[in-house]
């Protein structure tokens, strides 16, 4: 027996559009943010102080993944909840939030002998609350993106990422060193919940029997799964590094991570947030849901990999202009990486697919299939060429691992390989004029790092207006102008 029809009404199409542009707008606000914490901070703390967060967060935020159990994902995947349902939800993620903010907290002294550390046991204490806060909000934030209430939820997250800032810079300011990026997560993470309770109170109805959680707990499992291998392959990393390098090092190459991650959370959190969503609904809709898997790919493909290619061109000044002369090794660790955040930003639309259609499992398989080479690629990388040739592996191995992760991902289903490859394959081939004529220019502006940034840039995303001469570029972009347009006028 087939279940119903889901047709991609026009209320849905509208409020999918709609819920784009409020959430890529919020997360451009967050970025901004970021931007501004991360100049500033950069400015009054030592790389060692980013060392030691990194050090604590590399394995904290396992807990934190426990805690969340891939939950988020399978609650938005169900057609239906009742409030019976929702209470059993919210018990759940309490339940979880408990023992992996316990388990962190326990691991206080583990995590100072890995790392020979002593001042990493108050700094992980300290943190570990955040795991407990973090499983309340979950289920309702998961409710409100359930429904489509982008713009509630961008709110909540500006207001919290403000008055998080603003403490860390003011604590910062005032001498309190590695203390204050315990503060900027901390009390981000107080009022994001404090926000979501006030808008979304947790359900008072009586919870459904903990059996009857099965198939979420079942979902959840995988997707909880797929994340913890990722997140092994994304913050492993740090590991090794300050295992082998020392928080020093560690700091310069999180902040040329943290630099990476701007451009990538930019695209990816907005668009995940409200693809997966849309992509669970359409499901049913074969047409509609290849149309929008195509208009994803072409977006993510021409924001993504102009930018990265422009990034690592202009690395140095880059560096220069937003962290100061006592950054500048983190140049060169920046620009490597720019291989792997491309990579991320496309494999990321993979992850939408096996959720929504409901290949969970078979993702899991795939990632522990092939984290583990992403991980080799870390520890050769380090042995080869220290964080260089950890930043260049990651790059390359990532990018040769994106054909395969889609390929699984769409095998059986009615989205053909040319739904994900196409849309991405012209803006590939202008990458690397843009990333020449970008560097070209900065090195004959380098002792003027500013202007090299700027007239950089300008020779950068001269190349692919340029590329605008030729009618399948101008196909490309009169799609990507509709995409915005219908966003605009559903809001």
């Amino acid at each position: 027996m087939t279940a119903p029809t889901v047709p991609a009404t026009p209320d849905l199409a509208h409020r999918a559009s709609r819920g784009t542009l409020v959430t890529v707008g919020a997360q451009w606000s967050r970025t901004a943010l970021q931007l501004v914490s991360t100049v500033v901070l950069a400015r009054l703390l030592a790389p060692a102080d980013f060392g030691l967060i990194a050090m604590v967060m590399a394995i904290v935020g396992v807990a934190d993944l426990i805690r969340e159990f891939g939950l988020s994902g399978a609650i938005v995947r169900l057609r239906e909840i009742d409030a019976a349902m929702w209470a059993a939800i919210h018990r759940f993620s309490l339940a979880l939030g408990i023992l992996a903010g316990g388990l962190a907290a326990a691991s206080a002294p583990l995590i100072a002998a890995l790392y020979d550390e002593e001042r990493l046991i108050g700094l992980t204490l300290a943190l570990a609350p955040l795991v407990l806060l973090n499983s309340v909000a979950m289920p309702l934030q998961a409710a409100l993106q359930r429904d489509l209430r982008f713009g509630t939820i961008a709110l909540v997250e500006i207001v919290a990422s403000v008055i998080g800032v603003a403490a860390a810079i003011t604590a910062a300011a005032m001498g309190a060193g590695v203390w204050s990026l315990v503060l900027l997560p901390g009390i981000s993470a107080v009022v994001r919940l404090v926000g979501f309770l006030v808008i979304r109170r947790p359900p008072l109805a009586r919870a459904r029997p903990w059996r009857e959680l099965r198939a979420v707990v079942g979902t959840g499992g995988s997707i909880f799964g797929v994340e913890l291998l990722n997140y092994a392959a994304r913050n492993l990393d740090n590991v090794l590094v300050g295992r082998a390098l020392g928080p020093a090092v560690l700091g310069v190459y999180t902040r040329a991570y943290a630099l990476l991650m701007l451009p990538i959370s930019q695209l990816n959190g907005p668009l995940a947030r409200v693809g997966l969503p849309v992509l669970s609904r359409l499901r049913d809709d074969e047409d509609a849901y290849r149309r929008y898997v195509r208009a994803a790919m072409l977006v993510i493909a021409y924001a993504a990999i102009p930018t990265f290619a422009l990034l690592a061109a202009l690395a140095g000044p880059l560096v220069l202009v937003l962290l100061g002369d006592a950054w500048t090794a983190a140049a060169p660790i920046f620009a490597l990486l720019a291989i792997a955040g491309a990579a991320q930003a496309l494999g990321n639309v993979s992850g939408w697919l096996y959720v929504s259609l409901g290949r969970a499992h078979r993702q899991l398989v795939y990632f522990a299939a092939t984290k583990p080479l992403v991980i080799a690629a870390f520890v050769v990388g380090l042995m080869w060429n220290g964080v260089h040739g950890l930043a260049l592996l990651y790059g390359l191995v990532s990018c040769a691992l994106l054909v395969p992760g889609f390929l699984l991902a769409i095998r059986g289903t009615f989205v053909t390989a040319s739904d994900v490859f196409l849309p991405v394959l012209r803006p590939v081939l202008l990458a690397p004029f843009a990333f020449a004529a970008a560097a070209a220019v900065s090195a004959l502006l380098d002792a003027a790092p500013l202007l090299a940034l700027g007239a950089g840039s300008l020779a950068g995303v001269s190349v692919f207006a340029g590329a605008l001469l030729i009618p399948a570029y101008r196909r490309d972009a009169a799609r990507i102008a509709h995409v915005i347009s219908r966003a605009r006028r559903s809001r």
